[in-house]
């Protein structure tokens, strides 16, 4: 071990910083050799270790995080951090929560679970898959719904839907909504809801729509317009509640009674919290093992566009929901610094925060160089950086974007520690 690395983790032992940082630079698991490297920002050179330290096969995970959500991360990469820097029983934080990538993978691994969105959409996503319930009482709860009550029916929807699918989208959505207000959505009706909301548009015959974008994002009306004519195409009829079981069919597939059971033990002690990251009092001082996230990146994501017709289903305003958007570098580190500093109020001695920012601008710009100045000055103490090579997913190429050219094409992780 040198004399750098023994400076960036004054709070570990050494055997323990040699075992992290040796296990990197071995690491052979996909048949690639680690490249090392140093980086150098507010005055702390910092290792960097580049390899695929996780797989880009999506099926790799449990069938649970099949749910769709932009810019989202693959469960690999928190299971990398959290089997290392975590036991069980600890309590993993994401403060970027987006569909609960992280919670979920802390939860499978029997950790305590903590997670905070501004977007309601977020705890609509994950609470569900913390409480699944069977097929067949989903099953009996939508055999047990009237979906010909339409107190609402925007003709606009019709570029995406087939007018009787149209319909049975709005009365689901007026069922749910009233169940709502009147605090009576139990565990399937929230199951069937967080379902629905991922089966909203899509590009293949098991989403509600006609073809469109992949499900992580929906286009506008007047894009969805110019799909349908540059594809000659018009909305077929989907069976709404078929479409929801057998999607319900392909996230449970991997749900045996025993992970049901830890599931659902672990979320009747969840954090869940619809906030800001910078401001979150509900949760305790130097209570947090480990923190995997990934923050908005800069300039890249537009959330709030990319979920309208979600955010329209569920009831969510999102209009006046403040989703962090920056413009600039400057602007970027600012919202960071904030973020760090009340993370390193909720992180324990001793912790760890592993800082997923990718790349943006062709590459140009590695925000790992603009996240170890945040992180320092908020107290914490710069270790590490992973890089992970990937694959495209199936997202991008749609676009036919390829590697090197626009996108991300990595994974960079910052990983700090909290001293003691």
């Amino acid at each position: 071990m040198t004399a750098q690395l023994t400076l960036f983790n004054k709070s570990t032992s050494p055997s323990d910083i040699a075992a992290v940082n040796d296990e990197l630079r071995a690491f052979r698991d996909y048949g690639k050799t680690t490249e090392v490297r140093r980086t150098e920002a507010a005055g702390y050179r910092v290792p960097v270790y580049i390899n695929e330290f996780w797989t880009a096969k999506q099926r790799a995970a449990h069938s649970l995080h099949e749910i769709s959500y932009r810019a989202c991360f693959k469960p690999q990469l928190p299971r990398f951090f959290i089997e290392r820097f975590t036991a069980e029983g600890d309590r993993v934080y994401d403060p970027f929560l987006g569909r609960g990538t992280t919670a979920l993978e802390a939860a499978l691994l029997d950790r305590r679970i903590a997670g905070c969105d501004v977007n309601p959409l977020s705890k609509i996503l994950l609470q569900p898959r913390l409480n699944p319930p069977s097929l067949h009482e989903i099953e009996d709860h939508l055999r047990a719904m009237d979906l010909s009550d339409v107190e609402e029916y925007p003709t606009e929807l019709e570029t995406f839907y087939h007018p009787e699918t149209l319909r049975e989208i709005c009365s689901l959505k007026t069922y749910l909504l009233r169940r709502q207000i009147e605090n009576q959505l139990d565990a399937v009706d929230h199951w069937i809801r967080m379902v629905a909301v991922n089966r909203l548009t899509g590009h293949s015959p098991g989403f509600f729509s006609v073809y469109t974008l992949p499900p992580n994002q929906a286009v506008s009306i007047k894009s969805q317009q110019r799909i349908n004519l540059k594809r000659n195409q018009t909305p077929q009829r989907r069976n709404v509640p078929q479409l929801i079981v057998k999607k319900s069919r392909e996230l449970l597939s991997d749900c045996e009674s025993s992970t049901v059971k830890q599931l659902r033990r672990l979320a009747s002690d969840a954090w869940l919290l619809t906030t800001s990251a910078a401001n979150t009092p509900q949760i305790p001082p130097n209570s947090i093992s480990l923190i995997v996230t990934s923050p908005p990146f800069l300039d890249v994501v537009d959330y709030a566009s990319d979920n309208w017709l979600r955010c329209w289903f569920c009831g969510i305003d999102i209009k006046n929901t403040q989703i962090t958007v920056t413009r600039s570098l400057d602007e970027w580190q600012l919202a960071m610094l904030s973020i760090f500093r009340e993370l390193f109020r909720v992180v324990k001695p001793g912790g760890h925060v592993a800082f997923e920012v990718g790349e943006v601008r062709g590459g140009r710009v590695r925000l790992e160089d603009h996240v170890i100045p945040a992180g320092a000055n908020a107290g914490f103490l710069p270790e590490l950086v992973v890089i992970n090579d990937q694959q495209f997913t199936k997202t991008a190429n749609c676009w036919g974007i390829t590697n090197e050219q626009k996108g991300t094409n990595t994974n960079r992780i910052v990983v700090f520690r909290k001293s003691e």
